[in-house]
């Protein structure tokens, strides 16, 4: 009888589970293995089948009472074997007591459900060129993030996500290839945006901004600096419908959605200010 075993995935498995990931069309970006690890090194497990990676699943912990759930991925080959069910029961143990995220195609909503998980609102990928959204000269408010105070950064991060994700957001901003700019104003972040190479073109998230403008500007900003022609995404809240009048005023076309859904441990809410949030960060890490 073949044994299936469960443990933490070293760096280079997580960089495997990328793979899997891109194999099922979800155009991961070309660093991302080595980010996302960076996160939490214990945030991600993998199952073996008699030695064989064929299952994995994300349970990244951000600060001491959030989490986020990504990665679940069995081998088109071994599903309907309850290897999915097993990897899913550790995630929740290893998760116990925490309040934790994913973002899940619709049709499995329902057995979300099943796990305490409520729907919180629906993301939108949309995609467009730079040649249709890059700024015509630039802005003057607009920097390198690698201008700003990395404190100040931080500090700007934490007002609009769930929980401080200090480890994972330094990362991300230095990843090779990507662009990182930040509007100013009077000596503060009004916003800031990442655009991070993909396997095919770039995804920019996340895009926070205090209001629609400076998101527009960011937006604009960002897809100046980016190869000519390239394709481009943007993973826009349903709950933001300036957000969504953005991406169509530049003439992004939307694709398929993702369900944001929460699990809650008693007495906790969890509502970051999604009118600020223009472009999510990731749906795999939140």
């Amino acid at each position: 009888m073949a044994t299936y075993t469960i443990r933490t995935a070293t760096k280079d498995e997580v960089g495997l589970m990328v793979e899997w990931a891109a194999a099922e069309g979800w155009n991961p970006g070309l660093h991302d293995a080595a980010t996302f690890h960076a996160a939490d090194p214990d945030g991600f497990l993998i199952g073996l089948l008699d030695g064989e990676p064929i299952s994995s699943i994300s349970v990244v912990r951000f600060g001491p009472r959030f989490a986020f759930l990504g990665f679940y991925i069995v081998k088109p080959e071994h599903r309907g074997h309850g290897y999915g069910l097993r990897l899913w029961n550790e995630g929740m143990k290893f998760l116990d007591g925490r309040n934790v995220g994913l973002d899940g195609v619709p049709a499995q909503e329902a057995n979300y459900a099943r796990w305490c998980f409520r729907l919180a609102d629906r993301n939108t990928r949309y995609e467009g060129t730079t040649t249709g959204l890059a700024a015509d000269q630039p802005d003057g408010r607009i920097v390198p993030l690698s201008d700003v105070s990395p404190a100040d950064l931080l500090a700007y991060d934490d007002a609009l996500v769930p929980a401080p994700r200090h480890a994972f957001l330094r990362g991300w901003v230095g990843q090779p290839g990507a662009t990182a700019l930040a509007l100013a104003e009077a000596g503060r972040i009004a916003g800031y945006a990442v655009a991070r190479p993909c396997r095919v073109g770039y995804k920019i998230g996340p895009l926070f901004a205090d209001d629609a403008p400076r998101a527009e500007a960011l937006l604009r900003a960002v897809a100046a600096e980016l190869p000519a022609g390239v394709p481009v995404y943007l993973d826009t809240p349903g709950a933001n419908s300036a957000a969504h009048d953005l991406a169509r005023r530049y003439h992004m076309t939307p694709g398929f959605q993702t369900a944001r859904m929460y699990r809650t441990i008693a007495g906790s809410v969890i509502a970051p200010p999604l009118d600020r949030w223009f472009g999510v960060t990731s749906f795999e890490l939140g």
